[in-house]
């Protein structure tokens, strides 16, 4: 992966969106929506740097971006209960020694 985004559309081969180089040619190790607000991914990429877009704030570039420090993240998961207004989400980590880290999200890209 060289860091491309691409959103599609079920109807369609061609995406709506395309965010070309948006890890600085990173390689992506996951992509998450989240639960609790559609506008809202999550990417890890192969640095563990996790990148906060909100497509209701900035459709060209991602809102943050976090580094995680010391271990590498292997992979990453979303968590959160849609049905429940409290705007509660979370991201777990897993790192590659085996340890699971649960972040939680700021309430601005977590509610509704």
């Amino acid at each position: 992966s060289d860091g491309s985004i691409r959103l599609h559309q079920m109807t369609s081969e061609y995406p709506l969106m395309q965010w070309n180089d948006s890890t600085n040619g990173l390689p992506i190790i996951a992509l998450q929506w989240a639960l609790t607000r559609p506008a809202v991914f999550f990417v890890l990429d192969a640095s563990s740097n996790i990148y906060i877009w909100d497509l209701l704030e900035n459709d060209l570039l991602p809102v943050a971006k976090q580094a995680v420090p010391s271990e590498n993240v292997a992979t990453m998961a979303v968590l959160g209960e849609p049905e429940k207004t409290n705007g509660l989400l979370g991201i777990a980590l897993a790192k590659e020694a085996g340890q699971i880290d649960i972040q939680y999200v700021k309430k601005k890209w977590a509610l509704p």
